[in-house]
């Protein structure tokens, strides 16, 4: 295959394309959130059991680090050739493509996804030469840290001062059809790191004021595992779609706050902060624009203080939405039922015996439709007064 023969279209249009492809490999990442977690020696040691399974599984490129743990599970695995590219008088070794698609194995282990590869190769960066192997119908294992996500650079940069100048577009993560999330408590991280068993002694305590810093760890240990979150979520959704699937089956807490133009809503927002923040989840504060003929039309009053309530909420970290509907219990179920709302707040005032009376109470109605929701109904206890 001739350097030109692979069009150059972007990385997401790449992907796309190769998803659709009835002979596409399957792509595996073994995703973690520092280095030294133990996603090479992972993917190792899977590739020894996929081998004694009689699997036709090669390495492709493997970067050890020096790390004898992770060597030594190289054991039988066949490794392919690297290409010796020429640069500035040194000699750099590569993945080399043509030399995966010539073996053309079933599975090809390539370490190190988000790598930047040396000028001359024939991609720029190693992403693309996966997405080549990909195409030509190759499964891939690789591996990946959580700071290489393009969408993250700015916040790991704040979080461990550093900058990551090697990144990958997050649609690569997002349609692999396999992540492992390689796991291990900062603590024992440090500990192996310690041990020598990451980088050398020499620069063990280095490491250790800096990126492997406790705080670090932990925040970039959240991040991995909340991302992971996120696409098992979006997973579940498209299951539960296609299989029209319409409990809720409470895999992740989601807290919703209904207000109205009453000032009481500023409590009921933050009661709605403080169980999110409990359950570290994300929340949503939303009001209905009723359009049945007996609802009032809204004042300027009572657009401000629902404007005052949206810009508490999204100071607190809340998305903000507003419905519309002749019926606000049904438009407010309808909507959690939608998200998958797991806990609803509403308020609870006191009615006049005639608006009970041609309205009804919408709180009645969000308890009488609502399934599979946890409803916290708070009184006003100003308008019992």
């Amino acid at each position: 295959m001739s350097n030109n023969s692979f069009k150059r279209i972007t990385p997401e249009e790449a992907f796309r394309a190769v998803k659709k492809e009835a002979q596409k490999g399957h792509l595996k990442i073994f995703l973690g959130y520092a280095p030294g977690v133990g996603k090479t020696y992972s993917m190792l040691n899977e590739a020894n059991r996929m081998l004694s399974r009689r699997q036709d599984i090669v390495i492709g490129y493997l970067e050890g680090h020096g790390r004898i743990e992770t060597n030594s599970q190289v054991g039988s695995l066949e490794i392919l050739p690297r290409k010796k590219i020429n640069y500035n008088n040194m000699i750099l070794e590569e993945l080399d493509v043509d030399e995966v698609l010539k073996r053309k194995p079933k599975i090809a282990l390539i370490d190190e996804l988000a790598h930047t590869n040396a000028p001359g190769s024939k991609n720029k960066k190693r992403y693309e030469d996966v997405l080549e192997i990909l195409a030509h119908g190759i499964d891939v294992v690789t591996t990946l840290n959580i700071q290489h996500l393009e969408s993250l650079n700015d916040v790991v940069k704040q979080i461990t001062g550093v900058t990551v100048r090697e990144t990958i577009p997050d649609v690569i993560v997002e349609n692999a059809d396999e992540v492992v999330v390689i796991d291990i408590t900062p603590s024992a991280l440090q500990s192996r790191l310690k041990r020598g068993n990451i980088y050398k002694k020499e620069n063990v305590a280095r490491a250790l004021k800096n990126f492997f810093r406790g705080g670090n760890l932990n925040a970039l240990r959240e991040i991995t595992l909340r991302q992971i979150a996120e696409e098992v979520d979006s997973d579940l959704e498209a299951y539960m779609k296609k299989h029209n699937i319409r409990e809720n089956w409470h895999t992740a807490e989601r807290v919703m706050v209904c207000v109205s133009a009453n000032p009481f809503g500023k409590k009921l927002i933050r009661r709605g902060a403080r169980i999110a923040k409990r359950y570290k989840c994300e929340w949503i504060v939303a009001t209905v624009n009723c359009t049945h003929a007996l609802a009032s039309t809204p004042s300027q009053k009572d657009l401000d203080i629902l404007e005052s309530h949206f810009k508490l909420a999204e100071q607190l970290g809340a998305d903000t939405v507003t419905l519309s509907g002749k019926s606000v219990s049904r438009e407010l179920v309808r909507f959690a039922s939608q998200k998958h709302i797991t806990q609803l707040i509403i308020g609870h005032a006191n009615r006049s015996f005639w608006q009970m009376a041609i309205r009804g109470s919408s709180v009645t109605k969000v308890l009488r439709h609502a399934k599979d929701i946890e409803i916290h109904v708070i009184p006003d206890i100003a308008s019992f007064d």
